[in-house]
């Protein structure tokens, strides 16, 4: 596929840090997307927190699902505009890498916990992985990734003027040009991440009885809108099972079709004809247009009250909270409870050895944490049947 001008080419791409030689099948972003998924990180995905904490059913979404999926949009995106689609993927498929066990629970709770020693940030954490944590070949610590693939994982939803204790210790030893905007790529994957989880949680919230299409509807004038041109395409279907997923494809088409033709607008406002003039062009390109952002957010408020604060999610909050809180303040006093070879490498001093304690709660799954919990605490403050 012939690459736009404005798009990110690898051919003109900063390297690795460790150089190394290279592939011969691939270039080097598709390369990072590989390592990406072949790391430890990116499986224990299949075991952590989207919405639900350990979902009664298999059809709700997983950090895994939710990152794939979050791929699958961002690669359409990327393909329409003639961006470089491996690094688009990649971006895609890392971002939540940096995710404790709990989801956003989990983070509240860790941030709180390790606040004495610089707190922590998903995001952050995400580069600490792909460039310290992950341990899978022998010349160097990390995925070694191209200087482009870290830059997006930093920057994708913007500028950082402030990082981080983790992020600027990435940035410290291969600058990232934190207060720049990114590359295209990065944008889309950051934008594809909010189509997906706003229709894949509404998707999400009607199957487990949260709200009915009719209390979305009544609220949402998006939603009303997409929901009568699906029964009105499909007049002679009842069944609920076919048409909300039918009215998720028409959500996500109409996301999609207003992002690409805002985007176009604004590189044909800025004249971009390399990367750089993305990088410089002061604001975020990749958007949706101001009317449909105006739609969508109230989407997000439904779905903020009716959902992520519903009383069947709130109540495991405060329980999950104390999960993560628990195992870092038990293994923080002990580090010799850590497992073998975290205990070894385990520094003696601050802030160090909080934020080394840190590295590893924030690696569990859900369900290793409760299993460790129960171990190292006592018995989980989580429903009995989540610890398997």
């Amino acid at each position: 596929m012939n690459r736009a001008p404005y798009a990110t080419h690898w051919e003109q791409s900063r390297g690795r840090f460790h150089a190394e030689p290279a592939s011969a099948t691939r270039s080097p972003f598709a390369r990072d997307r590989d390592r990406i998924i072949h790391s430890g990180a990116f499986r224990r995905l299949r075991y952590k927190t989207q919405v639900f904490v350990a979902p009664d059913g298999d059809h709700f979404r997983v950090r895994l699902t939710h990152s794939l999926e979050v791929a699958q949009i961002a690669r359409s995106l990327a393909r329409a505009l003639h961006l470089d689609e491996d690094l688009t993927e990649a971006l895609a498929l890392a971002h939540d890498l940096g995710h404790p066990p709990f989801g956003h629970s989990g983070e509240d709770a860790l941030e709180r916990a390790m606040a004495p020693w610089g707190g922590f940030d998903h995001n952050g954490h995400a580069l600490r992985i792909v460039t310290k944590l992950e341990s899978r070949y022998p010349g160097f610590d990390g995925l070694n990734l191209s200087w482009e693939t870290l830059e997006g994982l930093a920057k994708h939803n913007g500028p950082i003027f402030e990082p981080g204790w983790a992020l600027a210790g990435v940035d410290a030893a291969w600058p990232l040009d934190l207060t720049s905007h990114a590359g295209l790529e990065a944008q889309i994957a950051a934008i594809a991440d909010d189509i997906a989880y706003d229709n894949h949680d509404l998707d999400d919230g009607i199957r487990a009885g949260l709200f009915s299409i009719e209390d979305i509807t009544e609220e949402v004038p998006f939603v009303a809108d997409c929901w009568a041109a699906v029964t009105r395409r499909w007049p002679g279907v009842s069944a609920r099972r076919r048409l909300v997923p039918e009215l998720v494809r028409e959500q996500i088409g109409r996301m999609a079709a207003d992002l690409l033709a805002t985007t176009r607008d604004r590189l044909h406002e800025i004249d971009a004809r390399s990367v750089a003039d993305v990088r410089a062009a002061g604001r975020t390109l990749a958007t949706l247009s101001p009317a449909l952002a105006q739609e969508v957010r109230a989407l997000k408020a439904f779905l903020r009250e009716r959902m992520y604060r519903a009383p069947a999610v709130a109540r495991l909050r405060d329980p999950s909270e104390a999960v993560v809180e628990g195992l870092f303040s038990a293994l923080h006093a002990d580090p010799a409870r850590l497992p073998g070879d975290w205990a070894a490498a385990c520094p003696l001093d601050e802030p160090t050895r909080a934020r080394h304690v840190g590295d590893f709660v924030a690696g569990m799954t859900d369900r290793y944490a409760l299993r460790l919990y129960e171990q190292l605490v006592g018995p989980s403050p989580l429903p009995r049947e989540m610890v398997t």
